[in-house]
């Protein structure tokens, strides 16, 4: 279950509840009796193993890398042989 934070409008008092999904969110400050309104802060995501660059998917010799590669070399061979034929 996620944890929540609010703070308290009128004594900004904060606080952590832990709450499931489907419940209905605090609206008054249990030191007070003030309204009190949910804190969003950032997420901390973190990313490990590998996968998650481009680079990470793929090894120094992917296979488009060596098709490429043939690919053009197929083309100059082709050139320098029409070239030999036409002399």
């Amino acid at each position: 279950m996620p944890t929540y934070e609010y703070a308290c409008k009128a004594c900004g008092e904060h606080l952590e509840v832990v709450q499931a999904f489907h419940d209905e969110p605090l609206q008054v400050c249990p030191s007070c009796g003030g309204s009190l309104r949910k804190v969003f802060g950032s997420i901390g995501i973190v990313f490990k193993g590998s996968g998650f660059y481009k680079t990470d998917s793929r090894s120094s010799g992917s296979a488009r890398q060596q098709a490429a590669t043939s690919g053009q070399q197929a083309g100059t061979t082709t050139t320098s042989s029409s070239s030999d034929s036409a002399a």
